[in-house]
């Protein structure tokens, strides 16, 4: 079993300090000596964050110097610009890092970069998955070879044959956005309709239920009144509530409710009905975020 955080639904990782650390609200606490669940004193870690790769590089090729650029090694003030800066003249061979290590910096010795997990980011849940995971492997790649020397790309990955990542792998921006567009088409997703989000969080779990219950009712009752007005208008599409991909950070749960539409106005009214209604009926442990993604076209 994996040790989660008690604040939030995700699992705790491992520093190499001894302690277990949640990478989403802070908490720590000392690695564990026996499983909390079977006693057991066998307890192991694992996985293929930053440090592990630096601990693997270092064993392969000990003479290298190496440096790590991650949430740990830049928290110090100015911790970025120390390490680029370091790897910039020369002072270091191999740079391992995560994402922040792959936008906007230019290195013309680079001649070769190696992406680890390319499709990690494919199961987010997100419908920008694909698109975020086509991004990544694009500007990871393109730090090689920036230079008078040729650079070599090598990407690890469990799905080879994922779009994203075979499009990616080619920098085929041409194929990857006829690809993307014929899912986002079948599945009505920006840019193909315009999508509004609205996450509700509470500490009280069987509170944000039926708040949620509540706000679901209110937008119903919305879309309803708007088809009798106009029957000819073209539909809004509710989905949820249900959990939302990260179900409580920080000790609040969270839920999430869907709409799409291709008129960018319809969400707008759902938006202020939503707000009309938390205005009338208060409740100060409910926190409410709207977040729309817009078709750029059709808006009212």
């Amino acid at each position: 079993m994996a040790i989660k955080c008690p604040h939030c639904d995700v699992s705790l990782k491992y520093h190499r300090n001894g302690k277990l650390m949640c990478h989403y609200c802070g908490y720590e606490m000392p690695m564990v000596k026996t499983c909390p669940e079977c006693g057991s004193k066998y307890i192991g870690t694992f996985g293929t964050g930053t440090q592990k790769v630096e601990e693997e590089i270092n064993r392969l090729y000990p003479d290298a110097r190496t440096l790590r650029m991650d949430y740990d090694t830049t928290r110090e003030k100015d911790g970025h610009e120390k390490i680029l800066s370091a790897f910039a003249d020369h002072q270091v061979d191999i740079l391992i890092g995560t994402q922040m290590i792959v936008k906007g910096h230019d290195f013309a010795n680079v001649t070769l970069v190696g992406i680890l997990a390319a499709d990690m980011s494919l199961y987010s849940g997100d419908y920008l998955a694909s698109e975020r995971t086509f991004q990544l492997l694009t500007q990871a790649a393109g730090r090689a070879g920036r230079g008078q020397k040729p650079g070599q790309v090598v990407i690890q990955t469990y799905s080879p044959e994922n779009y994203a990542v075979r499009f990616g792998a080619k920098q085929d921006f041409k194929g990857f956005y006829e690809q993307e567009m014929a899912y986002r088409k079948m599945l009505g997703y920006p840019p193909v309709m315009n999508m509004l989000g609205i996450l509700a969080s509470c500490t009280d779990e069987a509170n944000l239920s039926r708040q949620c219950l509540r706000l679901s009712q209110v937008i119903e009752w919305k879309i309803k009144a708007k088809e009798a007005a106009d029957p000819t208008a073209e539909h809004i599409i509710k989905i949820g509530p249900g959990e939302a991909p990260i179900a409580k950070i920080n000790d609040k749960y969270r839920k999430v409710i869907y709409l799409k539409s291709p008129v960018y106005r319809d969400l707008i009214d759902i938006k202020d009905s939503v707000e009309q209604y938390l205005e009338e009926n208060p409740d100060k442990t409910l926190d409410v975020i709207f977040d729309f993604s817009m078709m750029g076209s059709k808006e009212v």
